[in-house]
């Protein structure tokens, strides 16, 4: 079959053995792809997690169809209409385990180019913002890199669960000007000096009661003045940098509690819990198309390599697709 993997010279299209699903694992046959940051830095050799380097299948990110079960496989049946998420996704065939994925749903007429733009978005920040940013209704919340594909859900999960105020940040001119219509009330540029200015005004000098930071290293402490007494920073990337100065002094004194997330160091069963969460708390959004993301660029398999220089080139808004 063929696959985008990393090679001695770097990401390529290469044909190699089609696998066979043991276990929990379902065989799909994948139809559309995802492109994400963490898939962008894989294919300059950078590692993931415990992926990445020289033989690596590359993608996280798939809808396709059920090929074939494992013996253990639940929930699904050869033929369904599936999205998800896991490695080795750039593919014509990818293995996934049976909780690692939602169904299609079947009355939003959704393709599998508009499918593949949600499990990495609705799954990172669901968590992010309800399990473990705690979310509730009346709150206001601040997504900095609010214009990537997860940044855009965020916001809609937010005014979902009812946020009185929210904020997204960008530092593009021009994606910082439609973040309202993904539910910003307020945008805002992490590079201006005056931002946390802007964040304190509008919560009558407060600031939020949570952040959602996809940046990092040179914002980490105007986020701790930008977060309320008692407020939450919730780490789910870091996009500016993995090391930066913080003000633990300013940290203590506004008892902030900052918590770190990531996929990489999960188990199965708390992938397994996340996804269920999804579809528990806010799957009806996704069916009525309430909570959705908008298509960029669709490239066919065969030009994925243009893909990645159209993400590299960082000019897009929303999710950059491939076709299979």
């Amino acid at each position: 079959m063929k696959a985008y993997v990393y090679g001695a010279d770097g990401a390529v299209i290469a044909d190699i053995a089609k696998p066979s699903p043991t276990g929990t694992q379902v065989l799909i046959r994948v139809r559309a792809n995802g492109l994400n940051r963490a898939d962008l830095g894989m294919t300059k050799g950078h590692v993931h997690g415990s992926a990445g380097g020289v033989g690596t299948v590359l993608g996280m990110e798939w809808a396709g169809e059920v090929a074939e079960l494992g013996p253990d496989a639940r929930g699904v049946a050869v033929g369904d209409r599936v999205m998800g998420s896991g490695g080795a996704a750039f593919a014509e065939y990818t293995l996934a385990d049976h909780g690692r994925l939602f169904h299609i749903p079947s009355n939003a007429n959704m393709s599998f180019e508009q499918a593949t733009t949600l499990p990495v978005a609705l799954s990172t920040m669901h968590n992010a913002l309800v399990t473990n940013g705690g979310l509730q209704a009346g709150q206001s919340v601040l997504i900095q890199g609010a214009s990537s594909g997860v940044g855009l859900m965020a916001m809609q999960i937010a005014k979902l669960k009812g946020a009185k105020l929210v904020i997204g940040s960008s530092t593009d001119p021009a994606r910082r000007d439609r973040l309202h219509e993904f539910g910003a009330d307020l945008a805002v540029d992490s590079r201006d000096p005056g931002w946390v200015d802007q964040v304190l005004k509008a919560t009558n000098g407060e600031g939020v009661d949570l952040i959602i930071d996809q940046i990092s290293g040179p914002v980490a402490n105007q986020n701790l003045k930008a977060t309320k007494v008692m407020g939450r920073i919730v780490n789910v990337g870091r996009l500016g940098g993995t090391h930066g100065d913080f003000n633990f002094d300013l940290h203590a004194a506004r008892r902030i509690q900052y918590i770190g997330v990531t996929f990489r160091t999960r188990s199965v069963q708390e992938i397994r819990d996340i996804f269920s969460a999804v579809r528990a708390d806010i799957w009806p959004a996704v069916e009525s198309g309430k909570l959705q993301l908008p298509i960029d660029k669709i490239y066919p398999f065969a030009e994925i390599g243009a893909a990645f220089a159209h993400m590299d080139a960082n000019q897009h808004l929303g999710k950059i697709v491939v076709t299979l």
